[in-house]
């Protein structure tokens, strides 16, 4: 074992210190990144639009170039899928991640490069087994299997050079032959489209391999985790997989879910690793295990740039820079990127816990919030109220969702929530009496507010697999897919609670 951690050392060391001068040097290598960014695409449709070849500061750039949406770049996107090339970024564009957005209803297919894959997702992945054997210098995952539970893959009819799928699709797809060697199911069963069959077929060909390592979202992996508990009689994972010792995590928030994993792999070696990739970019890695704030990766060809949280939702938004932010405030994150993308609004927001090195924890989605009434409530405040609440009522979530009720007839309005548990608490009344004190404690203008024109909030308790029965029904069960947290409108809460009555 010491012989395969120390030959990792070796070729992870030259890493190490590239990382750690990003981390002494961040505004020398964004700046860097972004003229290498704009030498690249100058010649492209969009880079000429702008005149990318003109620009030689971070000042210029955002004076030039506006900030946009995926509704800005749909045209091109469409039109780089029929084929043409050029656009956006000067490589053919052969890979298209598929999301459905938890900002808008329709698909959104963001153009994944070849450059992006190896120089952002994959040096991504490859980091996370850098920065944890360099921590864990005594580990042994290294001798079993990773299994990672990912999307699927689609043809895209318009251009048959040209795929699109779930970026965890597009990664299995793409996977290096080293990789593959410690991966399992097979790529053929991590792509089937069947998500219940998919389920079923890893279950069937990795209960016997010596697994290691998971990695994927936390609550897709607590699906198949029950499943498994289920098919085999045992108590707990450790009993199925009793080398197991860590779990690669993200696209959501891990504090629901941590209690769970504790009780579902009581293993005081089991160690936790939160990322943050996206199918835009790989941005951040916890690199430090006594600390959950992830460290913004700024070599992976992504410059950056912050919407401060009064700026955000304006048609025009104000940005900063690196060297301009400070701690705790939220900011919507602005990418400039290796795939084409040119200082587009990602929809995420965070925090920075760090300014040197540069570290940061996401706070949510731009539009996953409630300001129904000024409440201005956002999911990290409905994720800590949520978890205190949790605590404190010895009770465990799976999945929830909240949205306004509307003022009526001179009515006050109030929050609706919709919980499904996995352990529900003794008083649903109490719990929810709790939930609404919590938020009060956690969010000013939510307190403020339950005085004057919110009453108290209303909880129903959700029916087993209730979400999952919603995201199937809308054809978005597996893969990236998330449930919306919180929605400004009744959009969703009134589907699943339609569903709930049956």
């Amino acid at each position: 074992m010491a012989l395969i951690n120390n030959i990792l050392s070796i070729f992870t060391q030259k890493r190490l210190s590239e990382i750690e001068y990003f981390k002494n040097n961040p505004f020398e290598v964004q700046r860097k990144t972004l003229i290498d960014l704009l030498q690249n695409a100058a010649n492209t449709e969009y880079g000429e639009k702008y005149d990318f070849s003109s620009i030689s500061s971070e000042a210029e750039f955002s004076q030039k170039v506006p900030c946009i949406d995926y509704n800005d770049l749909q045209g091109y996107i469409e039109k780089s899928m029929h084929g043409e090339d050029n656009l956006l970024w000067n490589e053919k564009i052969k890979w298209y991640a598929k999301s459905s957005g938890t900002t808008n209803a329709r698909s959104k297919f963001i153009p994944v490069s070849q450059t992006s894959l190896e120089k952002c997702h994959f040096q991504g992945a490859k980091d996370v087994l850098t920065i944890f054997n360099n921590n864990y210098p005594d580990s042994k995952v290294f001798l079993g299997k990773t299994l990672g539970l990912g999307g699927s893959s689609e043809i895209n009819t318009n251009d048959s050079d040209s795929r699109f799928g779930d970026l965890s699709a597009i990664l299995i797809s793409n996977t290096p032959f080293w990789a593959n060697l410690i991966k399992v199911p097979n790529a053929s069963i991590m792509l089937m489209d069947n998500w219940d069959l998919k389920i079923d077929k890893i279950i069937e060909t990795t209960l016997k391999k010596d697994v290691r390592t998971l990695a994927g979202v936390p609550s897709w992996f607590l699906t198949l985790i029950n499943k498994i508990l289920e098919k085999t009689g045992k108590k707990d994972l450790t009993e199925v997989w009793p080398n197991l010792e860590l779990f690669v995590h993200g696209g959501i928030s891990f504090d629901p879910y941590r209690e769970q994993y504790k009780k579902l792999i009581p293993n005081s070696n089991m160690k936790y690793m939160e990322t943050y990739n996206a199918s835009e970019g790989f941005f951040g890695i916890q690199d430090d295990p006594n600390n959950t704030s992830l460290l913004l990766m700024l070599d992976y060809g992504i410059y950056y740039e912050f919407i401060p949280d009064t700026e955000i939702g304006k048609k025009n938004p104000s940005t900063i820079g690196l060297k301009d932010v400070k701690k705790g405030v939220n900011y919507a994150m602005v990418i400039s990127t290796n795939g084409g993308l040119w200082r587009y609004i990602i929809g995420d927001t965070i925090k920075f816990t760090s300014t040197f090195p540069y570290k940061f924890v996401i706070t949510g989605r731009t539009k996953l919030f409630i300001n129904a009434f000024g409440e201005e409530l956002i999911i990290d405040n409905a994720m800590k109220a949520l978890d205190l609440t949790c605590r404190a009522t010895n009770s465990k979530v799976f999945e929830f969702t909240a949205a306004p009720i509307f003022m009526n007839n001179g009515k006050k309005g109030a929050h609706e929530w919709i919980i499904e548990f996995i352990e529900k608490p003794k008083d649903i009344g109490k719990f929810a009496e709790l939930l609404d004190k919590n938020l009060r404690k956690i969010n000013s203008d939510y307190d403020a507010k339950r005085l004057l024109s919110l009453k108290n909030l209303k909880l129903h308790i959700a029916k087993t697999n209730l979400f999952n029965d919603w995201l199937k029904s809308n054809g978005k069960l597996g893969g990236q897919n998330k449930v919306p947290r919180l929605w400004n409108d009744r959009t969703h809460i009134s589907q699943l609670l339609e569903m709930n009555k049956d």
